[in-house]
């Protein structure tokens, strides 16, 4: 019987259990993403509390490219030796850490956002920021994946334990898998695969650096929940499939995107009941069954026993969680302890409102 404490391993990634902690804009770099005592001393506090993996805040691979305000950045060498502080630490409690690179596209809430070079599949306003961003090239596509790749080499360099390429939520290589945003003739538009081209093409230029032992994730959306205008199931399964021949090691599975309508978002409210958790569940098991790369299932977890019994009765083996580790980083302890400990995170999503994120209750 597999438990949520075991030991595993994915190629050069040793974990000590099947808890990962999922990527959360905290909002306390430096203006230029640079870092700080307070962001080392967030992760270090999260890698005491027992998790198994950190997924770092998104960070940004191009200078002229911000999605947001106070995020990492990673998009020169000058990034590489503070980085190694930050793994250092998180080395020294018995933690892994991986970095996840992003590029925004249109989807980019920097106060700035009009004074920078926005580029998207096409050229249509979306619906959330108002931002019409500039229809990229073949050459500028070709430019973002190499700077896909080079964040990875810097990632690598700095002693991250892996990368996650972020391909969900509306940012910039989501956005070609939606055709509300997709109208393109070439070869990166129409069929699913080709719209998936740019995502796949970064798979490939990322592994070629990286090499073949260091650990690739991806996180990608199963569904936009926008009908036609959006990335559906049947169409994400394709992707799904792709992405796990060309070699990602890791996939967690997320859906939804700014532009997908109000009351929609991958961070539910209102987890109240045992029944609304892991809300991810069935089409992550689906995927999981599918794929050869090992699944994380996002979304809801806060129940030790739900877990347990998903990881002994699916193909999912790891377990993301944000919010309730926003309000106690130590709580994968709590639960090694006692696994009925229940979290105190009631999932109102007012831990986002704040800066830095916060858990309200904390403050």
């Amino acid at each position: 019987m597999k438990s949520l404490f075991d030991k595993t391993k994915i190629k050069s990634l040793d974990l000590k259990n099947r808890f990962i902690r999922s990527a959360v804009w905290m909002k306390m770099a430096n203006v230029d993403g640079h870092l700080n005592e307070n962001i080392i001393k967030t992760y270090e506090e999260l890698a005491k509390g027992g998790v198994g993996l950190i997924l770092s805040g998104y960070a940004f691979i191009s200078k002229d490219e911000q999605p947001n305000s106070k995020m990492l950045g990673i998009y020169n060498d000058s990034f590489i030796d503070e980085y190694k502080v930050l793994t250092e630490k998180v080395h020294e409690n018995d933690s892994k850490i991986a970095l996840q690179i992003a590029y925004g596209g249109s989807q980019s809430n920097h106060p700035d956002a009009k004074k920078m070079n926005i580029l998207g599949p096409s050229a249509i306003e979306n619906k959330v920021t108002k931002i019409t961003p500039k229809k990229a090239t073949k050459k500028e596509l070709k430019d973002i994946v190499k700077k896909f790749a080079n964040a990875a080499v810097r990632a690598k360099k700095a002693n991250f334990d892996a990368i996650e390429i972020h391909a969900a939520h509306g940012y910039f290589l989501s956005q070609f898998l939606t055709p509300l945003y997709n109208k393109r003739k070439d070869e990166y538009g129409g069929n699913i695969h080709n719209r998936a081209r740019i995502i796949y093409e970064t798979i490939e230029e990322v592994r070629k650096r990286v090499g073949s032992e260091y650990p690739i994730m991806i996180k990608l959306n199963f569904d936009d929940f926008m009908g036609k205008e959006g990335l559906t199931k049947e169409e994400s399964l394709e992707v799904f499939k792709r992405v796990d021949e060309l070699g990602v090691d890791i996939i967690e599975v997320s859906a939804v995107n700014e532009s997908s309508g109000k009351g929609l978002a991958p961070a539910r409210t209102n987890i109240n009941s045992l029944d609304e958790q892991s809300y991810f569940k069935e089409v992550t098991e689906k995927i999981a069954s599918t794929v050869n790369a090992k699944v994380i299932l996002m979304g809801g977890n806060r129940n030790v026993d739900l877990m347990n019994d998903i990881l002994n009765n699916t193909e999912i083996e790891y377990f993301s969680i944000g919010r309730p580790l926003l309000c106690e980083p130590d709580l994968i302890n709590k639960w090694k302890e006692n696994k009925k400990n229940t979290p105190k995170c009631i999932s109102c999503n007012k831990c986002f409102d704040t800066e830095p994120n916060s858990c309200i209750f904390n403050r």
